[in-house]
C-alpha cells in the first residue's frame, strides 16, 4: 500500500488510541478504534464515495493486519512456545520448588524486590523473554510478601527494555547496530560508545535500586503497595483474571529447583547459539559482533524456544514428573494463555503500522526536527525528547530507531560533529523512555502480561515513575549538549533524580501520615 502523507493528522490515531485506553482503562477496544480511525484517514485520500471509502478502510485494516502479524509470525511462535514452556515448568512443580526455595532465603520484601531486580538483570538477551519469564517465575514471591503486582510489573519492565538496550549482545543491540552501520557509522564500537550517555535506560535501572532498597514510593503506586500490605484490592482497576487457564492446572509434587533453572539456563543459552546462527555466524567470515548485528531475533527465539521445549520434554517425562499426555496438554494451556497477549500485541503491530506504513507519522515528526534550526548543544536534548514522544505515539523502540538514527546522524554531522554520539545515545534513550510508559507497547504489554496485572493500573502506576527518570535525563542532555563532558552530565542528572525522589518521598510520607 502506498504511503499518504497527511501531516499532522498522522498523530490522530496514537493519540486517540492512548487517550481512549487511559480514559477507558480498556486497552483493545481503544486499539481497535486507532486503527480505524487512521485506516479512516487513509482511505479518504485513497478513493472517493462515502461507500467506497467504508469499503476501503475495512480492506486496508484486515490488509494490514494480516501483513504485521505475517511479518511477526515467528514472534507469535515463540510467545506460543515461551507460554507452553511456563506452563510444563509449573506443572512440573519447578516453580513451586523455586518459590518455595526462595521464600525460606527471602526474609523480607526487599529481598523479594531485588531478587526479582537481579533476575530481570541476567535475563537481557530479549524484553520478550524477560517480561514473562521473570513474572512467572517471581510473581509467587512478591506475593508471598505482599508486593503489589503493579510494583513487580514495574520492577519487570524496568529491567527489560532499559537492560537490552544497554547489552551489547541482545536482541535490541544487533537492531541498533545495523541501523547505525546503514548511516556509515561504526555498527559495534559506536553502540559501545553510546553506552554511558544512554541516561534514560542507566538512571532506570538506579532508581529500581533505589525503590527497591528504600520506602521510595509515590503516585499511584503508593496506594497500590499500601492496599497490597493491607491486603486489599485495588478498586480503581479491576485485577487480572485469576480464574484463567494457568489457575487450573494440576501440580506435580516430583519437581525440583532444577527443573525451573535448568529450562531458564537452556533457553538462555539456546537463545544467544540462535542468534548467532540465523544471523551466519557460523557460516565463518565474520565476527562475533557482525553475528549479532545481522540476526534475526523473532526466528531464532522461536529455535530457541522449541529447543527448550525439547530438552523439557526430556527432563521431565523420562523422570515421570510428568506424563506424556500431560506434558502435552500442558503446552495447549500454554498456548491458549497467551490468547489476550497475541490480541493485543496484534492490534499494537496494526497501528504501529497505520503510523508508520500509511501515514508517515515519522516522517512528519522527522520532518520537523531535520527542518528545524536546532542550535547544535540542542540537539541531544531535542532528540531525546522527540524519540520518547515518537515512540510513545507509535508504541515501538525499534521503528523510532529506524526512523531517527538517520536523521540525528546527518543533523550532527551538519551541524555538530562532536555530539554525534551523545545525541544518537539521546534517540536510544528517548525511545526507551516512550517504549516504557505507552500503552500500546509490546513491552508495555507482556510486562503486565508476565506480572498477571492489569495493562492500564500497570501504565498508569508506572508513568509517574518514568517521568521523574525523563526529566532527569532532559537535565543530563541539557549539560551534555553544552559542554561534552561525561562526568558533568552524570552529575546533574543524578543529582536530579536524587533531589526529584527526596521530595516526592517527603511528600508522599506526608500525606500517609494525615491519614
Amino acid at each position: 500500500m502506498e504511503i499518504h502523507t497527511v501531516g499532522i493528522l498522522s498523530l490522530l490515531p496514537p493519540i486517540i488510541a492512548i487517550v481512549l485506553a487511559l480514559k477507558t482503562k480498556e486497552v483493545i477496544s481503544s486499539l481497535i478504534v486507532g486503527i480505524l480511525s487512521g485506516t479512516l484517514i487513509y482511505s479518504i485520500y485513497d478513493t472517493d464515495g462515502i461507500i467506497q471509502i467504508g469499503a476501503r478502510t475495512v480492506e486496508v485494516t484486515m490488509s494490514l493486519m494480516g501483513e504485521k502479524l505475517s511479518e511477526n509470525s515467528s514472534i507469535i511462535i515463540f510467545l506460543g512456545l515461551l507460554g507452553a514452556i511456563v506452563v510444563v515448568v509449573t506443572k512440573a512443580g519447578g516453580s513451586k520448588a523455586y518459590g518455595e526455595w526462595a521464600v525460606k532465603r527471602i526474609k523480607s520484601r526487599k529481598g523479594a524486590k531485588i531478587s526479582t531486580f537481579i533476575l530481570g538483570i541476567i535475563i537481557f538477551i530479549d524484553d520478550y523473554f524477560n517480561c514473562l519469564t521473570v513474572g512467572t517465575v517471581m510473581r509467587p514471591v512478591t506475593d508471598k510478601y505482599k508486593i503489589s503486582r503493579e510494583k513487580l510489573a514495574y520492577i519487570i519492565d524496568a529491567t527489560a527494555a532499559p537492560i537490552c538496550i544497554i547489552a551489547p549482545v541482545s536482541s535490541w543491540a544487533a537492531s541498533v547496530i545495523s541501523q547505525m552501520s546503514d548511516t556509515g557509522l561504526n555498527g559495534i564500537q559506536d553502540f559501545v560508545k553510546t553506552i554511558p550517555y544512554n541516561l534514560y535506560a542507566l538512571l532506570t535501572i538506579i532508581m529500581v535500586l533505589i525503590v527497591s532498597l528504600t520506602k521510595v514510593e509515590f503516585g499511584k503506586m503508593a496506594k497500590c503497595e499500601r492496599l497490597a500490605l493491607e491486603g486489599k484490592e485495588n478498586e480503581d482497576f479491576a485485577e487480572a483474571d485469576e480464574d484463567d487457564e494457568l489457575s487450573k492446572i494440576t501440580i506435580s509434587e516430583k519437581g525440583t529447583v532444577f527443573d525451573l533453572v535448568v529450562p531458564i539456563l537452556v533457553l538462555i543459552i539456546s537463545s544467544i547459539l540462535s542468534m548467532l546462527y540465523v544471523g551466519g555466524y557460523f557460516n565463518g567470515g565474520m565476527t562475533l559482533a557482525e553475528g549479532f548485528g545481522n540476526t534475526n531475533a523473532g526466528p531464532a527465539l522461536a529455535i530457541s524456544g522449541f529447543f527448550t521445549l525439547i530438552v523439557t520434554f526430556l527432563l521431565f517425562v523420562p523422570r515421570k514428573v510428568l506424563s506424556f499426555k500431560e506434558f502435552m496438554s500442558g503446552i495447549s494451556t500454554g498456548v491458549k494463555s497467551m490468547v489476550s497477549a497475541y490480541i493485543i500485541l496484534t492490534l499494537a503491530w496494526t497501528i504501529s503500522g497505520v503510523c508508520r506504513d500509511l501515514l508517515d507519522t515519522g516522517g512528519y515528526v522527522g520532518g520537523l526536527v531535520a527542518g528545524s534550526s536546532l542550535a547544535g548543544m540542542l540537539i541531544p536534548v531535542v532528540a531525546f525528547c522527540v524519540a520518547g514522544l515518537l515512540a510513545f505515539s507509535m508504541g515501538t523502540s525499534w521503528g523510532t530507531f529506524g526512523i531517527l538514527i538517520p536523521i540525528i546522524a546527518v543533523v550532527c554531522q551538519n551541524t555538530a560533529p562532536e555530539l554525534t554520539i551523545i545525541s544518537l545515545a539521546a534517540v536510544l534513550a528517548g525511545s526507551v523512555f516512550g517504549d516504557h510508559c505507552s500503552p500500546i507497547s509490546d513491552t508495555t504489554i507482556l510486562s503486565s502480561t508476565g506480572a498477571r496485572c492489569n495493562h492500564i493500573s500497570h501504565v498508569s502506576t508506572q508513568i509517574p515513575y518514568t517521568l521523574v527518570v525523563a526529566i532527569s535525563s532532559i537535565v543530563g542532555y541539557i549539560v551534555a549538549g553544552l559542554t561534552a563532558n561525561l562526568l558533568l552530565t552524570w552529575i546533574f542528572a543524578l543529582g536530579t533524580l536524587l533531589l526529584i525522589l527526596f521530595i516526592l518521598y517527603l511528600k508522599t510520607e506526608k500525606e500517609l501520615n494525615k491519614k
